[in-house]
């Protein structure tokens, strides 16, 4: 067990103590009740948004599959884990037992359609894929919608019960790290190296031996499981579900937070999704009356910006020297300190030689190349 502890790599599951100890942090806080509650209605919603921006990563950035589905598979969770918690409520409550079995609920019935959906991308890729799974998403919503008031409320949408807000992004952020653990171990094992051997070229893979129809039913289905979390999350934050929320726009503005982090990149996936989700908080807080048409054109331009600033050739320079592993490396290197050097002790009039200094001035110069036809000890002619 030592000898595992000592091979393991923590740097890799740095993001994993960064996001456990922001839980801590922030779970003391509000449980002395240090925290308002737009603070924690953001909290919510950032790790609503990290779950649902490494899933796709998996699938986008790993895989090298187009989805626009990621949305429907949220809905899933949404609608069905929050049909669970409102039929236990009587029972159990809104308690934690609840609250699991729900997520459950929501997650496998949402892997379930994952799998579904996986079965097309084995032979359909790109924009063919991207318009299979937007159309599986749309489909999903309408569904919904359209259901009767007794199922799953219809138009105006289900009512689910709503967990204590004290406590419930502590489980989001559980269910996080989950998530990190998880699909991390996935790509960094020999599975990981099939499923990027797939992205790079399919047809290369597959000549390997890769199982190809294994590792995408795979991938789809572990990101369709956690965007089900996901909506369990949501159905949990909120008193309403409504399919209106899981519609096309969603599913790309999940997919710009896995486009702006860097394709295959999880901490900038997270990062990504962190930032977007506080900026589209704030909008919505800022602007309001008749200047709430400007959030999406404010949100445009941010979105807009930080890809120029991702792509444009010209802030090459400029990212590679001040990109966070660049600083961190600068910040660690070790500076002399003029106060700690000294000078050389050593004296050359006591320097030991094997050679006396008077011998080496006594000899005789070399000759030039010239004399090359001279004999060695031969006298030297006036």
């Amino acid at each position: 067990m030592t000898e595992k502890l000592k091979r393991l790599k923590w740097k890799n599951f740095l993001n994993c103590v960064v996001v456990a100890a922001f839980t801590l942090v922030f779970g003391v806080l509000s449980l002395t009740g240090s925290l308002n509650g737009s603070s924690i209605i953001l909290i919510e919603r950032i790790a609503i948004s990290i779950l649902l921006a490494v899933s796709l990563s998996v699938v986008v950035g790993f895989l090298g599959e187009l989805s626009l589905g990621h949305a429907g598979f949220m809905c899933i969770g949404a609608y069905l884990g929050g049909k669970a918690a409102a039929l236990l409520d009587p029972v159990l409550g809104t308690g934690v037992l609840s609250l699991l079995i729900s997520l459950l609920v929501g997650g496998v019935c949402a892997a379930v359609c994952g799998l579904i959906i996986g079965l097309p991308a084995l032979r359909l890729r790109g924009d063919y894929l991207a318009i299979v799974t937007l159309a599986f998403g749309e489909i999903v919503r309408s569904l919904f919608m359209n259901s009767s008031d007794e199922s799953f409320g219809g138009a105006l949408g289900l009512e689910t019960p709503r967990f204590d807000k004290q406590s419930l992004f502590i489980y989001a952020f559980l269910l996080v790290l989950l998530c990190l653990v998880v699909i991390q171990n996935l790509l960094r094992s020999k599975h990981g190296r099939a499923i990027t051997a797939i992205r790079d070229n399919e047809i290369a893979a597959r000549a390997t031996g890769i199982n190809v129809t294994y590792y995408k039913l795979l991938v789809f289905s572990v990101s369709a499981f956690f965007a089900g979390l996901a909506g369990v999350l949501y159905s949990f934050s909120n008193f309403t579900v409504q399919s209106g929320k899981f519609g096309y726009n969603y599913s790309i503005e999940i997919l710009v937070m896995v486009v702006l982090g860097g394709m295959g990149s999880i901490n900038g996936s997270m990062i990504s999704a962190a930032l977007i989700t506080f900026l589209d908080v704030n909008l919505q807080t800022l602007l309001t009356g008749d200047m709430a048409v400007l959030k999406n054109f404010l949100y445009a331009l941010i979105l807009i910006g930080l890809v120029l600033y991702n792509n444009a050739p010209a802030l090459k320079g400029f990212r590679e020297k001040y990109r966070l592993r660049a600083v961190m490396e600068r910040i660690r290197e070790r500076k002399p300190d003029p106060s700690k050097e000294r000078d050389d002790e050593a004296k050359w009039d006591r320097v030991p030689t094997k050679i006396d200094m008077d011998e080496v001035l006594s000899v005789s110069p070399l000759k030039s190349q010239g004399d090359e036809t001279s004999e060695p000890g031969e006298e030297e002619r006036p």
